[in-house]
């Protein structure tokens, strides 16, 4: 049996681990309730964008933007994004195997697959399998803003409109709820007929009917300018889908940390006041025998 000494010591390393892990909850707890903020004031604006898309390209030729053109799919680009730092669950684990395994099922009908990762948490997971990484963004999901979601997204429609890449996906936890995230791998480039994911899990499977919509000065005009908008808008959208997943993923795991600390603490208090009750006992005995002795 341990000695009291390192129970004790136990003791007060369980306590401070339960200091920093009711700590971090708190935080994760405020940080994910701006992200939440800032993800439902943009769904509606993405959605509109959204479908603003489906309506210019409803009937257009595939031909008539470098963004539609759909070509052999030889060349992939996959950008996944993670965290930059762990105690989240499962949520950068989850998001690294969605797209690794999409990687091993699909490198045999591709000549070639490329990732660009946000997060070490990715760079670290697809390092370990020498997987062909040709960028790295950190310290991103710390401070998320539309300028670098903006820069991320000219790098993807620049790779793929250069004909560096065929095609672009995108890999990233969706946020339902504190307790739930839901990984997704969607295709950005080229814009699917249906538009993108509208933020809720699904795209439009039909253009909005009954509108007359003049375009000014014309439809070509206007697709130049909210096709790439489309894609910037987007990537922000992922990121920001991505910080309000890793703070719900962060704020469970450390609360069930929090309570798994609060029961190992009152396992080792019972081990403790057990070995302190068998030492007094102990020596009791000891008292009791050398009285006995001295009487005989």
């Amino acid at each position: 049996m341990p000695s009291l000494k390192a129970i004790r010591r136990r003791i007060v390393s369980v306590k401070s681990t339960a200091k920093i892990t009711r700590a971090m909850k708190l935080v994760a707890t405020a940080k994910l309730r701006r992200a939440q903020e800032r993800l439902i004031q943009l769904r509606p604006y993405a959605k509109r964008v959204n479908d603003m898309i489906v309506e210019l390209t409803a009937g257009t030729d595939a031909d008539a933007h470098a963004l539609l053109a759909v070509r052999p799919p030889k060349r992939t680009l996959v950008l996944v994004l993670t965290s930059d730092r762990g105690l989240a669950g499962a949520f950068n684990a989850n998001v690294n195997k969605a797209a690794w395994n999409w990687i091993r099922a699909n490198q045999d009908k591709r000549e070639h697959i490329e990732l660009r990762v946000v997060g070490k948490k990715g760079r670290d997971f697809f390092k370990a399998r020498q997987a062909a990484i040709g960028h790295i963004y950190t310290d991103v999901l710390n401070n998320v803003t539309l300028e670098r979601a903006t820069g991320i997204g000219r790098e993807l429609v620049a790779a793929y409109v250069d004909g560096h890449f065929d095609e672009v996906f995108i890999a990233y936890n969706q946020f339902k709820s504190a307790m739930t995230q839901i990984v997704q791998f969607e295709r950005v480039l080229p814009l699917p007929p249906a538009g993108l994911d509208d933020g809720k899990g699904a795209t439009n499977d039909t253009p909005p009917t009954g509108v007359d919509t003049i375009f000014e000065p014309t439809k070509d005009a206007v697709l130049d300018s909210i096709l790439p908008m489309s894609i910037d808008v987007h990537v922000y959208r992922c990121l920001l889908e991505s910080v309000a997943s890793e703070m719900g993923a962060r704020m469970t795991a450390m609360d069930a940390a929090t309570k798994n600390a609060g029961e190992l603490l009152g396992r080792i208090t019972l081990q403790y006041n057990r070995a302190r009750q068998s030492i007094i006992t102990t020596e009791l005995m000891e008292i009791t025998s050398g009285a006995e002795s001295l009487k005989g």
